[in-house]
């Protein structure tokens, strides 16, 4: 699980703001000792599910290795 500090982050990220997070840590915080490289698909769905609690969407970059939360942008 994220530390108790990323729940901060997230609640409190302003809009078009990103949280970036490294593969490695999406693996050890949503699902350790399933492997890496790619990162597994329990990780990234918990991912999702995690950015959700807090109002966030989420995306994983491959070309990057990495992921990022961010709110969601209401059409202007």
């Amino acid at each position: 699980m994220p530390p108790k500090e990323m729940d901060d982050v997230l609640i409190n990220l302003p809009l078009r703001i990103g949280a970036y997070v490294p593969e490695d840590l999406l693996e050890d915080w949503f699902a350790p000792m399933t492997g890496m490289s790619p990162v597994s698909k329990a990780a990234l769905d918990r991912a999702v599910a995690y950015g959700r609690r807090f109002d966030c969407e989420f995306k994983y970059y491959p070309e990057r290795l990495e992921g990022v939360f961010w709110k969601y942008v209401p059409a202007l």
